[in-house]
């Protein structure tokens, strides 16, 4: 049944007055003390949430090796570090302009490409606080962009970009998936701009590539655009070091490759994308996202 229009919009503005509100009261907390209670409250009631069940799927699928207790505590982890995640959110311009509060590994590489310019893309995924990586991007130099999924309540999704649009100030295009926002990276990429893509959730029409050993569906759109461009790709994760501290490391640029077969090339290019989210995943498990439905359907019945 269709909600209507009246009550949508209600609700709308029932929700976005809500998140006001708890982002008022984490940002009087201070960082600190707004992502111990968030990281409190995620590892408190996260766990018994029904979506924690997609949580155990991926976990086993993932580490057969490990045993029930540990994939307990990895949940707990990941619901503890979500809940900070979503208590430092409304402070990230003040998060992002403390300079003790985000270390980055490869700053050299970040200065060389903020020097040469673009085009170049970026990719990540929802580790620590992937939410950092695009502001301190900004800060170094860097032209960056963002393909971002907008959140269904427009009144929220504005919020929500006003915050990133304080932390990263006016150099930063931020693009909504869909078919503006291909346009739009691409206009970014050839007026030499920088895009950044978090690669780590499923993409029903997109193509198999492995992850931890499983066909796992994924964007293909990193691929067609650093193959178009012959651009860098590069590697970039957010490594939580305590509450509101991270380390941002940035890796070499993943090769690319030219055999003359485009789909080939395209295909390789995605499966390594993927190898680094795992190699990722791997070294620090409880800081992934693992709510994401990422293999077939079927497992998760």
């Amino acid at each position: 049944m269709t909600e209507p229009k009246l009550l949508r919009r209600l609700r709308w503005c029932v929700e976005a007055g809500l998140v006001r509100a708890a982002s008022a009261a984490v940002r009087a907390l201070g960082l600190r003390r707004a992502s111990d209670l968030g990281g409190w409250v995620g590892r408190t009631l996260g766990p018994l949430l029904p979506v924690t069940r997609v949580a155990e799927v991926n976990l086993r699928l993932a580490f057969p090796e490990r045993d029930a207790a540990w994939r307990r505590a990895t949940i707990r982890a990941m619901w503890d570090n979500l809940g900070r995640v979503a208590a430092e959110f409304p402070s990230l311009p003040r998060l992002v302009a403390n300079p003790g509060a985000v270390e980055v590994a490869g700053a050299a590489d970040v200065d060389a490409m903020a020097r040469a310019g673009g085009p170049a893309i970026l990719f990540s995924a929802h580790l620590g606080n992937w939410e950092v990586l695009i502001p301190t991007a900004v800060r170094l130099g860097v032209p960056a962009g963002a393909v971002y999924r907008a959140i269904g309540n427009p009144l929220i999704d504005a919020a929500v970009a006003a915050i990133r649009r304080a932390a990263t100030g006016p150099a930063a295009v931020m693009l909504p998936k869909g078919a503006a926002g291909a346009r739009g990276a691409l206009a970014h990429l050839r007026a030499g701009g920088v895009i950044a893509m978090l690669m780590d959730q499923k993409m029903n029409d997109g193509i198999a590539a492995s992850l931890f050993g499983r066909p796992a569906m994924t964007a293909p759109a990193l691929a067609h655009l650093a193959l178009r461009f012959r651009c860098p790709v590069i590697p970039a994760r957010a490594e939580r070091l305590g509450p509101a501290r991270f380390r941002i490391v940035v890796e070499k640029p993943l090769p690319l490759p030219d055999t003359g077969d485009r789909h080939a090339d395209i295909a390789a290019l995605t499966q390594a994308v993927n190898d680094t989210l795992e190699r990722w995943i791997r070294e620090r498990p409880a800081e992934w996202l693992w709510l994401h439905r990422r293999f077939d359907k079927a497992l998760y019945r």
